[in-house]
């Protein structure tokens, strides 16, 4: 469960990111294929298009951290969707990986530790709800 405060760091944070969202986009997905390069098959779509896709689904997560309740059936739809794609369990370490280095480049100094762990304590309930979906749906 994230606290308020989280909650605020995430949201406040992923405001500081909205007017960027293109190049933030752009540099997740080549952090993305620097660190686990066999991501990169899973992408065969414009990667424009998709960095809009991505930051449309953080949105929305974003946007709901103080409701999960309404966020978990679209994360394990996700989930099930991402699998027919080609993903694999460890992808997500990877792109939570990517994500948390791309917003501390971005985002620079005021991407502290404290909003860092809020990003991590975010991401890891996604990627552990949206896990959970992919081993009972095998």
């Amino acid at each position: 469960m994230l606290s308020t405060h989280q909650i605020d760091l995430v949201q406040d944070s992923f405001a500081a990111v909205v007017p960027i969202t293109d190049r933030t986009a752009a540099a997740f997905y080549k952090r993305l294929f620097e660190m686990a390069p066999d991501t990169k098959h899973l992408f065969r779509n414009d990667m424009a298009e998709q960095g809009r896709k991505l930051f449309l689904t953080l949105a929305t997560v974003v946007d709901a951290l103080d409701r999960l309740d309404t966020i978990v059936p679209v994360a394990r739809e996700l989930a099930i969707r991402h699998v027919s794609y080609g993903a694999k369990e460890h992808h997500y370490a990877a792109v939570g990986s990517a994500l948390l280095a791309t917003l501390e480049l971005e985002l620079g100094a005021s991407f502290d530790a404290e909003t860092k762990a809020a990003w991590l304590a975010a991401y890891t309930i996604l990627a552990d709800t949206m896990l959970a979906a992919t081993r009972v749906s095998a």
